[in-house]
């Protein structure tokens, strides 16, 4: 009786977690959540709580005996419990890459070259309002597509868009995801310690070996991974690297398994926290003063325009020259939806923030900024593609 009523309460909530939009709908709360207790009466405990460090005179790391770890709760969500994020980004990347819509020239040569547009673009707008000046070093941030949010946007369509083009923003986001990825690791990486990367280099050795010697059991995995991730938080690249280069390691008939046991800890728990730990920021009294900003131009505008200016631009070229076809039943208008869609940029969008600037006024305007084009993208995107009627059949290679 009471395991009856109990499992009566809690399917309305396991329906939900199930739907795609769950992801998304979590994270937004979270952020209006985040922000509200940020700039009340709360707002100096617990913004202190994510940012206060443990030790005032360690910067990012503090010594626990002989160990240089995380030295707040914000960086051991962005440093430590990340690295699953990229772990679980990690996998589906080289499932798509080995056996997915990545895994032939054919099939991945539109997203890919879509993918390159849409990173390139807002990097290049972003540079022009902000060359040479001191908010340059942020032109990596509106290059990332947030891959729950924009598939959870697509999903409240429904059948107004067709599962190939689902796929295709998958496929698309997936790729975005490494291009970040690379971009974090080459230029994101403010000082390098070289012997704990040595020392990474070749504990990265034990887990490729293991792969090539078909070793399936995964804590044989998990250890050097662990040790990994020290060696690359000490090493000045981003922590989170070692769980992308560790993905690529474990033995493909276990990625699956993997990412299945993975997807709901990462995506309900992992991302919450790291929504709420990101966006805990004061707002500035202006916040549309703040906005009148070469940063949020360059963020705004690559984003909400370069984006689908982008993925559209590579995607009509590769069609035209017949390297390519749209996906089945679109045509170009559901492209420059999709391209829209693509500009909620948030999750990798805010992390990179967090790291292409050290002053927090800076990853402040950054972090709203994203907020503010992301929801424009989405709008605008939804809207857009709410308003079209479904596409014709398009032939291959028109």
């Amino acid at each position: 009786m009471i395991r009856s009523a109990f499992k009566t309460l809690l399917s309305p909530l396991h329906t939900f977690l199930k739907d795609s939009r769950a992801v998304g709908i979590i994270l937004i709360l979270c952020t209006i959540i985040s922000m509200v207790l940020a700039n009340s009466s709360l707002q100096e405990g617990y913004v202190d709580f994510w940012n206060a460090l443990f030790n005032p005179a360690g910067g990012h790391h503090y010594q626990y005996r002989s160990l240089y770890l995380p030295n707040s709760y914000l960086l051991w969500i962005n440093d430590g419990m990340m690295v699953l994020f990229f772990f679980l980004v990690g996998m589906e990347i080289k499932r798509e890459l080995t056996v997915g819509e990545l895994s032939s020239i054919r099939k991945s040569i539109l997203p890919v070259l879509a993918a390159i547009g849409g990173m390139l673009f807002p990097a290049l707008i972003f540079t022009l309002f902000n060359a040479g000046s001191d908010y340059s070093h942020g032109w990596g941030i509106p290059m990332a597509t947030d891959i729950a949010f924009s598939l959870g946007i697509l999903s409240l369509l429904g059948k107004r868009v067709p599962v190939s083009l689902k796929i295709f923003l998958m496929a698309l986001a997936i790729i975005d995801d490494l291009g970040a990825i690379l971009t974090i690791a080459i230029f994101y990486t403010p000082h390098l310690d070289m012997h704990y990367l040595l020392m990474a280099g070749a504990v990265l050795l034990i887990p490729i070996l293991l792969n090539v010697l078909k070793v399936k059991r995964l804590i044989l995995y998990y250890i050097p991974g662990v040790v990994l991730w020290y060696c690359l938080f000490n090493s000045g690249v981003h922590a989170t690297i070692a769980g992308v280069l560790l993905a690529f390691c474990i033995p493909q008939e276990k990625i699956a398994d993997l990412v299945h046991d993975l997807h709901d800890p990462v995506n309900f728990i992992i991302m919450p926290l790291f929504a709420l730990a990101n966006t805990a920021i004061q707002l500035p009294s202006d916040v549309v003063g703040a906005l009148h900003n070469n940063i949020s131009y360059g963020i705004i505008a690559g984003l909400v325009l370069g984006k689908p200016l982008g993925i559209f631009i590579l995607s009509f070229t590769a069609v035209k020259l017949k390297l390519a076809s749209l996906p089945s039943k679109s045509g170009w208008m559901q492209l420059i939806g999709v391209g829209l869609i693509a500009g909620i940029g948030f999750t990798m969008s805010i992390f990179i923030s967090s790291l292409a600037y050290e002053e927090r006024e800076y990853q402040i305007i950054a972090i709203i900024s994203v907020i503010a084009a992301s929801l424009i993208a989405g709008i605008a995107g939804f809207i857009f593609l709410r308003m079209l009627k479904p596409a014709p059949l398009i032939k291959k290679g028109s």
